[in-house]
């Protein structure tokens, strides 16, 4: 592999921030000769030779090598616990070697194509393009230019179709991968699910054709046969009628070439999945309709908790310590993609969490760890969990943090638990401003609820709070704008209360609200966005209703969300749409002084394609949307069933606390539930 690093060295001085390029932080790995086993490296905190020779040996004859990119800067990517967890995933496979690829800002892109030097992997300093295979995860609809930049920077063709075997194999994942049509163009193959296990298995297959010399095209369709892979150039695109009418929007493409024997026999593997959503697996057919299964890591429970990271050089965003302490939720809200796609819960055990807490800490150097997962307080050992943590780490000034506190989980004793010596900022998420919406959405908290938690957490030695709310859920109407101005003012009311009167000028307390997104596999699918000005007249509404000055409203970008919105419910046709809005420009998208709305307004219009249409349409609860081959496990019927409970005001209890709700997952998956212990509702006392 060709070492970049002299040509890199000599950029250096020009970049705004050159720690994001060089590598060798603390708990960073680099090849070692002769094996596929990975040491870490020893940083130089002078920045004497290790800014001034790659430190990188020749890679090992016969090693498959894999480079992990996040499409975005170094300070948002480093964190990311994907990256971490499979790159540490593939490096531990015999004869695997993994590293890590971040996009550069800007400034550095420019620099780089005006040099003439591609994009490279951090650890190795080596072209993206010389290797085997790379990972892109896909967090988020705006990182679709960025994609692009990455493919074209690394001098990889854009398109799949023209890519051949001297090119890596280029593969995506993560949440936006549970729609991947808008970018069937540019991936070879879709790893859908959770990759622990599947990302290896992808690997070792295409490793096993390439030592077998089979063509790209072979190649692709053995691909295709790892549960779990998503082969987008298999399958040919249909138009919405004949979709509607045939239960799918894709079907199979003709097979062009004589195959070789090793090969599979059916033109692309497909899998019979009825309209009412009772699945046979065992039959692969032209005729039925192509379904892909997402994988779900079972081991996740007996998992060790703490993973060796990487410390940065700079400060990235949740510069902390971060520990999964459970997957998946089942509150059931009806907006939220990723309380459907990460199902069933899935807990660690509080010995281990406990154990990977003051593990890595004593690793890392950090002063404060994040108990991370999508609902923390859930954890049915949560108050076994931060006790022992509290009394280890007591007088060593770490703070211990829970991302977005859940309502009905934050009484007294949590705040106790939970409040440490450095408080920082809270962050509370009702989502509505009125008790009617929040059971159309399955939200399943109250105000007093959030009025206990305001009690408790102010009580507690806490000043600052944050609320998260969304305009134009489904329903929406602007007594429910006007209820967030209320309920936000009478929480700062009990704020103001729960303090000594000496305190009250230090209370902050803001709003924060989201442009409600359409997501694929929610009960909220089929509901359309709001129009930009409709959610501005909205957000001015809001805005007049507030009328303490001491609580700030902040409020997205209508106009990134449409892109968001038109791209999270869009199907092929919006690849050309993305591929029109870089080629004019676009990239950084998610950054709002890097966002350039006329860029994709143009890209459009030249098209023929209109995004507002595309994010504003409703569809009744028949119709097949764009991403239906895709199974993330929750059948569609409890979808509908969810949208139909939605419209009548009537709310779905969380299976973890009780008993079955129907989604489907377990039965088909044979997967169940684990936690610790016997779930219990939160008391506020």
């Amino acid at each position: 592999m060709t070492d970049l690093w002299p040509r890199l060295a000599r950029l250096l001085a020009q970049a705004e921030r050159p720690a994001r390029y060089i590598n060798h932080e603390w708990g960073a790995t680099a090849p070692v000769p002769g094996t596929s086993y990975r040491e870490p490296a020893t940083p130089d905190l002078g920045l004497g030779a290790s800014i001034t020779a790659s430190g990188m040996s020749a890679p090992v004859p016969g090693v498959y090598r894999f480079c992990m990119v996040y499409p975005d800067t170094y300070e948002l990517g480093q964190p990311n616990q994907a990256l971490r967890i499979l790159c540490k995933a593939v490096n531990a496979q015999e004869g695997m070697s993994a590293e890590r690829a971040f996009l550069p800002a800007p400034d550095f892109c420019d620099l780089m194509r005006q040099e003439g030097l591609p994009l490279f992997s951090l650890e190795g300093c080596a072209p993206l393009a010389q290797f085997d295979a790379l990972g892109i995860t896909l967090s988020h609809e705006l990182v679709a230019s960025n994609i692009l930049e990455v493919l074209d920077l690394a001098g990889i063709p854009l398109h799949a179709a023209d890519r051949d075997d001297s090119h890596p194999l280029v593969i995506g994942g993560g949440p936006v991968a549970y729609n991947p049509e808008p970018f069937h163009l540019f991936f070879d193959a879709f790893s859908l699910g959770e990759g622990e296990e599947s990302v290896p298995e992808l690997l070792h297959e295409h490793r096993r054709c390439k030592q077998a010399g089979m063509g790209r095209a072979d190649t692709l369709r053995r691909l295709a046969l790892v549960p779990g892979t998503y082969v987008p150039s298999l399958y040919v695109g249909l138009g919405q009628e004949e979709a509607q009418a045939r239960g799918t929007w894709l079907v199979p493409a003709p097979r062009q070439d004589a195959l070789s024997r090793e090969a599979p026999r059916q033109d692309a593997p497909c899998q019979e999945a009825p309209r009412q959503d009772t699945l046979s697996r065992d039959t692969l057919s032209r005729d039925t309709v192509p379904v892909f299964r997402r994988r779900i890591f079972t081991g996740f429970s007996q998992s060790p908790a703490w993973e060796p990271c990487v410390v940065p050089f700079i400060e990235t965003v949740h510069d902390r310590l971060n520990v999964e302490v459970l997957r998946g939720c089942t509150r059931g809200c009806r907006f939220c993609q990723a309380g459907m796609i990460y199902r069933p819960v899935r807990e660690r055990p509080a010995e281990q969490i406990v154990s990977a807490v003051l593990e890595g800490l004593e690793a890392t150097g950090y002063d404060e760890v994040s108990l991370t997962s999508l609902s923390t307080t859930d954890h049915s050992q949560i108050a076994a969990i931060l006790t022992r943590l509290n009394q280890a780490c007591e007088g060593k000034g770490i703070r211990i943090s829970i991302p977005s506190q859940r309502l009905d989980a934050f009484g007294v004793s949590m705040a106790g638990l939970v409040a440490g010596r450095k408080k920082g900022g809270l962050t509370f998420a009702p989502e509505a401003g009125t008790q009617r919406l929040r059971d159309v959405i399955n939200k399943n908290v109250t105000e007093d609820d959030l009025f206990n938690a305001i009690d408790a957490a102010f009580a507690a030695g806490w000043r600052h709070c944050k609320l998260y709310f969304m305009l134009g859920l489904p329903t929406e109407t602007d007594d429910d704008v006007k209820g967030i101005a209320s309920l936000a003012q009478r929480a700062y009311d009990r704020a103001r209360e729960a303090v000594p009167p000496g305190m009250r000028g230090s209370i902050k307390m803001s709003v924060s609200c989201a442009l409600f997104v359409p997501k694929p596999h929610t009960p909220f699918q089929w509901d359309g966005q709001i129009p930009p000005d409709e959610a501005m007249r909205r957000v001015n509404l809001l805005r007049s209703s507030v009328k303490y000055r001491a609580i700030t409203v902040n409020w997205h970008d209508p106009a990134t969300s449409l892109i968001e919105a038109a791209l999270s419910r869009g199907g092929r046709e919006c690849a050309a749409w993305i591929e029109g809005a870089w080629r004019r420009g676009a990239r950084f998208d998610a950054w709002s002084e890097c966002f350039n709305a006329q860029t994709w307004e143009d890209a459009a219009v030249t098209l023929g394609f209109t995004p507002a249409e595309a994010a504003s349409r409703s569809w009744d609860t028949a119709f097949i949307p764009p991403w239906s081959h895709i199974d993330c496990g929750v059948e569609t019927g409890f979808l509908r069933r969810e949208r139909q409970r939605a419209a009548l005001g009537q709310t779905t209890p969380d299976c973890s606390f009780g008993s079955c709700e129907a989604c489907g997952l377990c039965p088909r998956y044979q997967v169940e539930p684990m936690t610790q212990e016997p779930r219990k509702e939160a008391s506020h006392e």
